[in-house]
């Protein structure tokens, strides 16, 4: 066995690391930190309506981007929430009662279901009617007296904005 001095040892160690590849991995994780971080950020900018085939919203001029609520389609032959239909239009309009109730069944249900913090628990009671543009207003009229009889006190109404044409 040879002995080695510390200064053939060094310099024996520092050969055999130079053959390696030496990388940096801090500078590399925060390019990736800030990649996610601009992608989580501008993910949730943009927000959008549910929204039907058959659904043909009104135009509007409007400034407000659409609150995440829950939506309740309203087609020209049915209302939809939550993707199950519920009610067909003829059948609301031949009846003579205000409140249409498998909605305002649906209505109380999913609203028992959320989650609501005692603070928020006024901004979580909304919906949002997605209506056709040629739904008649007797159909609206019974669709917002619904939502109230089940608690949604807060009503909006979504519309595509001129500039949007489709």
């Amino acid at each position: 066995m040879s002995t080695m001095t510390p200064l053939q040892r060094r310099a024996e160690r520092k050969s055999r690391n130079q053959t390696m590849v030496d990388m940096n991995l801090v500078s590399l994780i925060d390019v990736f930190t800030i990649l996610i971080f601009f992608l989580l950020s501008s993910a949730g900018v943009e927000t959008a309506l549910p929204s039907h085939k058959a659904v043909h919203l009104p135009l509007a001029s409007v400034e407000q981007s659409p609150k995440e609520n829950l939506a309740v389609i309203v087609t020209g032959e049915e209302i939809i929430v939550e993707g199950r239909s519920l009610a067909k239009v003829a059948d609301v309009l031949g009846s003579a009662d205000d409140v249409i109730g498998p909605l305002k069944d649906e209505l109380a249900l999913l609203a028992q279901r959320m989650p609501v913090k005692a603070e928020n628990a006024d901004k979580a009671k909304a919906i949002t009617v997605v209506a056709d543009k040629d739904v008649p207003y007797r159909l609206l009229k019974k669709v917002m007296v619904t939502g109230s009889a089940a608690g949604f006190a807060d009503v909006s109404f979504a519309v595509q904005k001129k500039g949007d044409v489709v």
